[in-house]
C-alpha cells in the first residue's frame, strides 16, 4: 500500500496540527496576531515529531463556524504558516482545509504536501446546511493545480452531517471506491474526539479490501487496541492535548506515553 512509502510504517499515526484561529475568523485574536499563531504551531510540531507521530496533518481547525468556499485570507495563512514550519518538519506533510475541497489542492502544491483530507464526494445534510460535492469537478481541478500525485483520504460521512438518501456504509464505500479512486477512506465518530465506530470500520473494510480504512476521530490510549486492529491507521487530533482538552495545545507526553503502545501493538503484528 501507498502508506508504507509515505510514513514507512503500518499502521501510521497521523497526528493533527490544529492552527489557532486565523484571519477573518470569528475567534481570531487580533492582539495575539499571526505572530501567535505560527509560535503555537511551531511548539505543536515539535512536541508530535519529539513523540514519535508517523505524519502532521495541518488544519484550519478552529476557523468556526466553517466555510464550504473558504476565502482567500484563510488558505494564505495556512501556507505562511506551513512555510515558517518547514524547516523543523522532518515527518511527512497533509493538509486539510476545512470544508474546502478545492483550495486544498492549491494549498498542498504550494507547500508541498503528500497527502491531503476531505469530503471529495456525496450530498448531506447537517449543521452547515445542505452540501454537495461535484466530485468530478474537484478531481479534475487537482490534475489541473498539478496535484496528481497528492494522496487524497477521502471522509466517508462528515462529523454532524448525514448522507441525504438513506445508504448503508457499505454502500458507500463501494460505490466511493469504484467511481472515484480513493487513496484512503475515513471513518469518524460524530464530532472531533469522538470514536469512530469500530464494527463500521470492519465492515467497510470487507467490502473495500484493496483500500486503506482509517479511524478519524476518537482513538486513544484506552481505545487503541480496539481501534487499531479494525482499520489500517488513524488520524488523531484530540487525545494528543493537554488534559485531551480540543482546545488546548499538544502535550510531549501524552503523544509519547501514545505512540510508545502504537510501536508495542506493532510489533505484535
Amino acid at each position: 500500500m501507498w502508506m508504507k512509502d509515505v510514513f514507512n510504517t503500518n499502521k501510521p499515526i497521523v497526528a493533527m496540527l490544529h492552527l489557532a484561529a486565523l484571519p477573518g475568523d470569528p475567534l481570531y485574536d487580533t492582539e495575539k496576531g499571526m505572530k501567535y499563531v505560527v509560535e503555537r504551531a511551531k511548539r505543536e510540531l515539535h512536541a508530535l515529531q519529539e513523540g514519535g507521530v508517523d505524519g502532521v496533518l495541518v488544519s484550519n481547525e478552529y476557523s468556526f463556524p466553517y466555510k464550504g468556499n473558504v476565502d482567500t485570507i484563510t488558505v494564505t495563512s495556512m501556507a505562511r504558516v506551513i512555510g515558517e514550519l518547514k524547516a523543523d518538519l522532518k515527518i511527512p506533510l497533509g493538509v486539510n482545509v476545512i470544508s474546502d475541497p478545492y483550495k486544498v489542492f492549491d494549498l498542498a502544491v504550494a507547500t508541498e504536501a503528500l497527502f491531503v483530507r476531505g469530503t471529495f464526494t456525496g450530498a448531506y445534510a447537517g449543521d452547515h446546511g445542505v452540501e454537495t460535492y461535484d466530485t468530478g469537478d474537484i478531481m479534475r481541478h487537482k490534475i489541473a493545480v498539478g496535484a496528481g500525485h497528492v494522496k487524497c483520504m477521502y471522509t466517508l460521512v462528515p462529523e454532524a452531517s448525514k448522507y441525504l438518501v438513506e445508504r448503508t456504509w457499505e454502500e458507500i464505500a463501494d460505490s466511493t471506491v469504484f467511481r472515484c479512486q480513493p487513496d484512503a477512506l475515513l471513518v469518524a465518530g460524530f464530532l472531533a474526539g469522538r470514536e469512530a465506530d469500530t464494527q463500521i470500520m470492519t465492515r467497510v473494510k470487507k467490502v473495500v479490501p484493496n483500500t486503506p480504512v482509517f479511524a478519524n476521530t476518537g482513538v486513544r490510549l484506552e481505545n487503541l487496541d480496539v481501534q487499531l486492529a479494525a482499520c489500517d491507521g488513524a488520524i488523531v487530533g484530540t487525545t494528543f492535548k493537554e488534559d485531551g482538552d480540543f482546545y488546548k495545545e499538544v502535550d510531549y507526553k501524552r503523544v509519547k506515553e501514545f505512540m510508545d503502545k502504537v510501536k508495542s501493538i506493532r510489533e505484535n503484528l
